[in-house]
């Protein structure tokens, strides 16, 4: 197994182009684990820990421009009021040593349904940047994810960056696992609530092959949401939302929990973080009037 140390993203870009198989890594925190099962042996990876401007976040207009190699750490610490839904998930990784290696780009990467960042990706409707010798491209997070660790990105492609939009309301994150840390999700999902819009956002994770969304539950909740005065949804609106949400779930049963389990889970956290966003974006007026 080779490894190559490219210094730049040119030279990166390259070396992606060079050996399409070769595997890029930064934090390591997958791929490190699947090379010491022997569940894995690339035949050549990629250390994208010198270039510098994966580990940049910046503003694009009015959405944030978060390379693909800034660790969960600093996500929490300097992202929480432009990336609300991403910070809480990136809280929920694994241990202080992971979040301090692990990134958004690996979990993408890695595509694993279970990884903590897809679904308020989804919900709030990002963008993932890919880049090669050819070009960059940019694809909807919403047609990113193709099929079991499948996605949009082409062999000769890295993940670089990715745009997340201004929070326009409400955003919250949930995780259920067999304990409190260092668990993978039994099933998670992400609300973003768009005042702007109108619209709501939704993602969830560990309930299907791929992370997906429940779009027929975003319809409902947009159109039985109280935009105008925030009067919290009645609780037949809430319990509906809650079974369009668990609806979408195609789980299976293994060692963490059955299907009917991670179906179940899915329509309670989407209950929850309706409560709480619906709470918060009621306050949120109320804090409005209290300025004008």
């Amino acid at each position: 197994m080779d490894f190559l140390r490219p210094s730049t993203l040119e030279e990166a870009l390259a070396a992606k182009s060079g050996r399409p198989a070769g595997v890029p890594i930064m934090g390591g925190t997958d791929v490190m684990v699947e090379l010491n099962f022997d569940k894995r042996r690339p035949e050549a990876l990629i250390d994208l820990t010198r270039i510098a401007e994966l580990r940049e976040w910046t503003f694009e207009g009015d959405a944030v421009r978060l390379g693909a190699g800034v660790p969960y750490t600093r996500i929490i610490d300097e992202l929480s009021a432009h990336a609300p839904a991403l910070a809480q998930a990136s809280r929920s990784v694994a241990s202080p040593q992971i979040r301090n290696r692990g990134t958004v780009g690996g979990n993408l990467g890695g595509a694993s349904p279970a990884g903590e960042c897809h679904a308020p990706l989804l919900a709030t409707d990002a963008v993932i940047e890919l880049a090669s010798v050819r070009g960059v491209r940019r694809v909807p997070a919403r047609g990113f994810y193709l099929g079991l660790r499948r996605t949009a990105r082409q062999d000769d492609e890295l993940i670089t960056a990715v745009l997340l939009p201004r929070p326009a309301g409400p955003q919250r994150f949930s995780k259920i696992g067999t304990r409190n840390a260092m668990v993978i999700a039994v099933a998670n999902f992400a609300l973003a609530l768009n005042a702007e819009k109108r619209t709501v956002g939704t993602g969830l994770g560990s309930v299907a092959p791929t992370p997906v969304r429940a779009e027929e539950a975003e319809e409902f909740l947009a159109a039985e949401f109280d935009w105008d005065g925030g009067t919290p949804p009645a609780e037949p609106v809430v319990r509906r939302f809650g079974e369009l949400v668990a609806s979408v779930a195609r789980p299976i049963d293994d060692q963490r929990g059955s299907a009917e389990y991670r179906r179940h889970a899915a329509g309670v956290m989407a209950r929850r973080a309706l409560g709480w966003s619906a709470a918060e974006y009621r306050d949120d007026l109320r804090g409005d009037t209290r300025c004008a």
